[in-house]
């Protein structure tokens, strides 16, 4: 299980000392999650603020963006060179464009769905992506609940990969804890996001390598 802790839930008035932190403490990735204040009730930080991520970060950058307008916010993030970035598949109409926009840059495009949108959805899509986060929480805010039902899409999706694309990889984003990352991991996860549960422990090697099952 590799594990991506987002910086939403760090202390944004030590950033750069909390993205060293975790990353000595052996994060995979550092998760970056790009609101526009429309998509969802909430905004978070500018490509200046990510410039400064990257810079000081030692692992790659899986990018995050519930956003509107999805082609403009890549433009505004693409020299930045991150590992992945996502993007919701219900704020976009063309969806494969904008997956081969993502792979044109070199950078591993992946889709996001939202805990009501069903697994259905990616059929004609999985083979394309190289990842599926599954939020399972409501996105735009940080410290929510984890919602049990999504432990059931996990094995959906994980069927569909096995058909579709076998190297698909899937994330999970929102309340994971140490309590269900074991069930993520037996529904078939590869990659946990954690925010709250990481940067709110004082232990932060402790903390990702308790998700790590």
């Amino acid at each position: 299980m590799k594990i991506a802790p987002s910086i939403l839930s760090a202390d944004f008035g030590n950033l750069a000392d909390d993205v060293k932190a975790v990353c000595e403490a052996g994060a995979d990735y550092i998760h970056v999650d790009i609101m526009d204040g429309h998509f969802v009730p909430n905004m978070t930080m500018g490509p200046m603020i990510v410039d400064a991520v990257a810079k000081v970060a030692t692992k790659p950058l899986d990018i995050h963006f519930m956003v509107e307008n999805i082609p403009f916010f890549i433009d505004l993030y693409k020299h930045i060179k991150p590992e992945f970035i996502s993007f919701h598949i219900e704020e976009e109409k063309h969806i494969n464009r904008v997956i081969q926009k993502i792979r044109s840059e070199e950078i591993r495009p992946a889709v996001v769905l939202n805990p009501a949108t069903p697994v259905c959805f990616l059929e004609n899509i999985a083979a394309d992506v190289d990842m599926v986060l599954l939020m399972s929480v409501n996105p735009g805010f940080g410290g929510q609940k984890f919602i049990p039902e999504v432990l059931d899409k996990v094995k959906e999706l994980r069927n569909l990969a096995e058909r579709k694309n076998p190297d698909l990889l899937i994330e999970i984003d929102g309340g994971v804890n140490d309590k269900n990352a074991p069930l993520l991991k037996e529904a078939g996860a590869d990659i946990l996001v954690a925010g709250s549960y990481v940067f709110k422990q004082e232990d932060y090697k402790k903390a990702i390598e308790s998700l790590r099952v």
